[in-house]
């Protein structure tokens, strides 16, 4: 009895050891993400970081892609639970404002994210099919938000929260696009200017412009 008990703490023990090597192997790669370019960085960068050998890491870690799609995981839920926690119950947009200020403040980060959404674009890459489930979350939860915010008086029904949560999400990554490539956008202020336009134009009921702009006046009034 004693040697079973004495074996099943040493399976229990070998296995928290495996599970913290784990947790730090991700988390070293979370560190060589924000310090190297994403197209740079590598298995030997995460390796050396923790001073064990390539071989190691990948009896953890097989698949490259795989532990950066962990990393990812890490960092960016760290930084989403965060950002969740200090806007509470507030607006779908004030969600959104606050990944934006996130991201301005952990531009590493941001441009991780931009690099991901290239080889999400790729439907032949290996990390293709993952990181479209991921922004079709994304996604789902926005329109969510909005949904739940037209439900409570935050946001007004006019508003199609399919085509708001297309539109919020649009200003978050072309700004945040913007922000990298030009040294002189201040990208919260313009955030907070781009929303203010949009949510001016949620108030009125959609009216496709193709529309306006090939009818013509007859005496009955206008005619397509």
């Amino acid at each position: 009895m004693l040697e079973h008990t004495s074996a099943d703490t040493q399976a229990a023990a070998a296995a928290a050891a495996t599970l913290h090597l784990r947790i730090t192997i991700v988390g070293a790669t979370v560190d060589v993400l924000r310090d190297v370019p994403f197209h740079e960085a590598d298995a030997g960068l995460v390796a050396q970081r923790l001073g064990i050998g390539v071989e190691e890491l990948r009896q953890h870690f097989p698949s490259w892609d795989g532990l950066v799609l962990a990393a990812v995981d890490r960092w960016n839920g760290g930084r989403m639970d965060e950002v969740a926690r200090e806007v509470g119950d507030g607006s779908t947009v004030r969600l959104l404002r606050g990944i934006v200020a996130s991201n301005a403040e952990d531009p590493a980060l941001m441009r991780l994210l931009v690099a991901l959404l290239s080889v999400a674009g790729n439907p032949q890459h290996p990390m293709a099919t993952y990181l479209r489930s991921r922004y079709q979350l994304f996604y789902a939860q926005i329109k969510r938000g909005l949904e739940h915010d037209i439900a409570v008086g935050r946001a007004p029904h006019t508003m199609d929260p399919r085509r708001g949560a297309e539109q919020l999400i649009a200003l978050y990554e072309g700004l945040q696009l913007q922000a990298m490539l030009r040294s002189d956008l201040d990208l919260v202020p313009a955030f907070d200017r781009a929303v203010a336009r949009l949510e001016r134009g949620w108030m009125e009921r959609y009216e496709p412009q193709a529309a306006r702009r090939l009818s013509t006046w007859s005496d009955g009034g206008w005619e397509l």
